[in-house]
């Protein structure tokens, strides 16, 4: 049996990678660089995909890599892009590959300061929700309620997730997008649209991570399906200001369905997961109003 698909066939991530199992982050890196090609250099801060990647000479990616500094991703390939630029090369991509820890807390000065300038770079972030290489402490990224190393307690974290998406859309990239594994296509087609804009450009992949988030490895893809699907991950672009809805959901699945299956939330009650059901409906009602 034949199925058509719009993915690309080739592919630029080797099987030496050393991920986890059902790592969210490496999907998206396979998806990613499916839609980029070969033509890239991508930009690595700390995090997980510091060690993923593999020593080199022999790195799992199949294009060149530079490592940063935790907080300086966007500065390190502002400065990689200029010097292309220089040197009449218009053409390769350069992406700054990082985790909600480089982005949402550590990185995000930088970030800020080249989403302003409009830098000729792709920003991503591969959002697990937490600190996940150095053992699970919590970010910037991580939900209310979630278990981890720094949040211990019954009630989780604290804190609600910042609202990144909403910070870096005030800077007006002229390119955003979020993306998740579960919907491989839209990724792709993504990256690809990424690539062919010149300025500063956006995108968010929520990237579910089986020891982080407490789960089976092999339900990656249907838990990041669920995150769509009950309204806690929307799948949009906005170009140039010009906002689209990738995946509407007509009718939305209880987020207790995604919540009910990651051990990172075992202790919620039901009064804590009625609270973000309402902040869900809330943020889903207003993104259909812009759509």
């Amino acid at each position: 049996m034949t199925v058509k698909t719009s993915i690309p066939q080739d592919e630029k991530l080797s099987a030496g990678h050393l991920a986890c199992q059902g790592c969210g982050a490496t999907l998206a890196m396979r998806y990613a660089l499916k839609g980029l090609g070969t033509d890239t250099v991508l930009v690595i801060p700390a995090c997980c995909w510091t060690i993923l990647a593999g020593p080199a000479p022999l790195m799992s990616v199949g294009v060149n890599v530079v490592h940063s500094p935790f907080a300086c991703a966007a500065a390190t390939a502002t400065g990689v892009s200029h010097g292309l630029r220089a040197r009449g090369n218009e053409k390769t991509a350069v992406v700054a590959w990082a985790g909600d820890g480089g982005t949402f807390d550590i990185g995000i000065q930088a970030l800020s300061g080249a989403a302003d300038r409009d830098e000729d770079i792709i920003y991503v972030c591969y959002d697990n929700e937490a600190y996940m290489n150095t053992g699970i402490q919590r970010s910037g990224g991580t939900p209310a309620g979630a278990w981890t190393m720094t949040t211990p307690g019954a009630a989780g974290a604290e804190r609600p997730k910042k609202d990144l998406d909403a910070i870096i859309e005030a800077h007006h990239p002229r390119y955003m997008a979020t993306a998740t594994p579960a919907y491989p296509e839209d990724m792709v087609r993504k990256f690809k649209k990424a690539r062919d804009i010149k300025g500063f450009r956006f995108i968010h992949i929520l990237s579910p991570c089986p020891p982080g988030w407490k789960y089976e490895s092999d339900e990656t893809v249907m838990l990041s399906r669920l995150a769509v699907q009950t309204g806690m991950f929307p799948i949009y672009e906005v170009e140039e200001g010009r906002f689209k809805l990738n995946v509407p959901v007509a009718k939305r699945k209880p987020v207790a369905e995604f919540l009910r299956r990651q051990g990172r939330f075992r202790t919620m009650g039901e009064p804590e997961v009625a609270a973000i059901q309402a902040r869900v409906d809330a943020a889903w009602d207003a993104l259909n109003k812009r759509a």
